[in-house]
């Protein structure tokens, strides 16, 4: 008899546990859907209009800090990550192609890291020279280490319209990395470039090479062991 209860109290807590998580899942696609929505239409400090979105209360987004995202490449886990921030307008330009992509190919989960307070600012000074105008977190800068072969050079432009290297990579927003075994694979931001205007109309075309962009990474998460970065 008493066998039996203690292996219902175990069942009781496994179930209680994935309830949690599927609470947890839910939660986060609804804050991230609310995120995102809020400043639909809302006037930018730059004067321009954030491009509307809706985004799905089913999303694949569960919010992860730079410092759990470092621990899962520590772990050799294969999963898809985003990196973004809600008012970033070419985020807002490919989120939904995203989230449909997603959907389409069955990925379940892709993790959101919030990029706007975490990295680092750097500017030019009088002479010219690279300075920093706002340092990144301790995380961040192990991101940088950790997607390093995946990630482009953060160049500066001087008065002169002349390109300056820092001797430092970026996340831009938005990009989209798969990791797979721990190992940054492939990364796609998803900005067809017949796109030069995020707050342009966004074509058929231009949402295609958006979706085929994404699903290059998403197969790779879903498939790594037959998908590369050049594809299928």
């Amino acid at each position: 008899m008493k066998k039996k209860i203690v292996i219902l109290l175990l069942i009781v807590i496994s179930l209680a546990g994935l309830t949690a998580c599927s609470k947890k899942e839910k939660s986060d696609a609804l804050k991230f859907k609310e995120e995102y929505e809020k400043i639909n239409n809302e006037k930018t400090s730059y004067g321009t209009i954030n491009r509307e979105v809706s985004i799905s209360k089913d999303n694949p987004f569960i919010y992860k800090s730079a410092e759990e995202i470092n621990e899962m490449i520590e772990n050799k886990e294969t999963f898809a990550v985003y990196f973004g921030f809600a008012a970033c307008p070419w985020c807002r330009s490919v989120i939904e192609t995203l989230i449909e992509t997603a959907k389409e190919k069955g990925l379940d989960t892709i993790y959101y890291v919030d990029v706007y307070d975490i990295r680092d600012q750097l500017k030019l000074d009088d002479n010219g020279g690279v300075v920093v105008d706002r340092k990144g977190s301790d995380a961040y800068y192990k991101l940088l280490e950790n997607l390093d072969n995946v990630l482009t050079d953060y160049t500066l432009t001087d008065s002169d319209n002349n390109s300056v290297a820092t001797g430092e990579k970026r996340i831009f927003a938005p990009n989209v990395v798969s990791i797979i075994n721990g190992k940054a694979s492939l990364l796609a931001t998803g900005i067809s470039e017949k796109q030069t205007d995020p707050y342009a109309v966004l074509t058929p075309e231009i949402k295609k090479d958006t979706k085929d962009a994404f699903v290059k990474v998403i197969n790779q998460v879903l498939h790594p062991n037959i998908c590369t970065p050049d594809g299928c």
